[in-house]
C-alpha cells in the first residue's frame, strides 16, 4: 500500500510521537525533511509549527506541545480518505485482566490497543472521542463485551459517569469469539484486540444511561 501521508520534520521528539501513533494504527507513511519536495501522491503532511513555512503543500497538519497526536493522526486519516468527518464512530472493548480496545470509523478499523485496567480504558476512550471534536462523528457508541460480567458492569458504570449523555453504551454478547483463540493464543494482547474488533462490529443491548440527577442522588 502506497503511503499518502508524509512526516516532514527534523525534530526528534515530534517525529517519534507522530511515527509511533502512525505505526500503532498500521498507517503507511513517508519520512522526509522539510526541505525535500513532497511527492505528488501525498495527501497530508505532518510537521511542526516551526517548520510549517518550509512545507509546500495544501494539507499541512502541525504538531506542537498543545496538540494531541491521536487527534492529529485522526485528522490526517480523514484527509486521506477524503472525509471531513465520519458518520459512525464505534469503540469496542473486550473486558478482562487486560482489556482490548478497537475503534471503527464507518466500519473501518482505525485503531487497536490493549489497556491495563478500567482507569486506563476510560482515559483512552475519552482521548479517542476528543480526537474527533474538530470533525465530529454523526453518532458515537461504546460497546462492551459481556464475557466478564463484573468487569463489564464496573466499566459500564464508569463510562456512564464519564461520557456525555449523547454517546450510546451497549452490552454485546461475546459468544463465538473463542474460535479465534487458537490463532492468537501465542501473541500477547492480540486476542483481546481481535475480540474488541468483533465486539465493535456486533449489535448489542443498549445500556440505560442515568441522568445527572440520578448520578448525584
Amino acid at each position: 500500500m502506497k503511503a499518502s501521508i508524509a512526516v516532514a520534520t527534523v525534530s526528534g521528539k515530534a517525529y517519534y510521537l507522530i511515527v509511533t501513533e502512525l505505526r500503532r494504527r498500521s498507517m503507511p507513511f513517508t519520512s522526509l525533511t522539510p526541505y525535500e519536495t513532497i511527492p505528488v501522491e501525498i495527501k497530508a503532511v505532518l510537521t511542526t509549527r516551526k517548520e510549517k513555512h518550509l512545507i509546500n503543500h495544501e494539507k499541512v497538519l502541525v504538531y506542537d506541545e498543545n496538540v494531541d497526536v491521536q487527534a492529529m493522526i485522526t485528522k490526517a486519516l480523514q484527509i486521506v480518505e477524503g472525509k471531513g468527518s465520519c458518520e459512525k464512530l464505534v469503540i469496542g472493548i473486550d473486558p478482562g485482566e487486560a482489556l482490548g480496545l478497537a475503534v471503527l470509523a464507518d466500519g473501518r478499523v482505525i485503531m487497536t490497543e490493549t489497556c491495563s485496567g478500567v482507569r486506563d480504558t476510560l482515559e483512552k476512550v475519552r482521548n479517542i472521542i476528543l480526537s474527533f471534536e474538530r470533525a465530529p462523528a454523526s453518532s458515537i457508541s461504546v460497546k462492551v463485551g459481556d464475557g466478564v460480567p463484573l468487569c463489564r458492569r464496573e466499566l459500564m458504570e464508569a463510562l456512564d459517569d464519564t461520557l456525555p449523555q449523547d454517546i450510546m453504551l451497549e452490552s454485546v454478547s461475546e459468544a463465538g469469539t473463542s474460535r479465534y483463540q487458537n490463532e492468537t493464543k501465542n501473541r500477547r494482547g492480540l486476542r483481546d484486540m481481535v475480540s474488541a474488533i468483533r465486539i465493535a462490529g456486533r449489535a448489542g443491548h443498549e445500556f440505560q444511561r442515568r441522568t445527572s440527577h440520578e448520578k448525584n442522588s
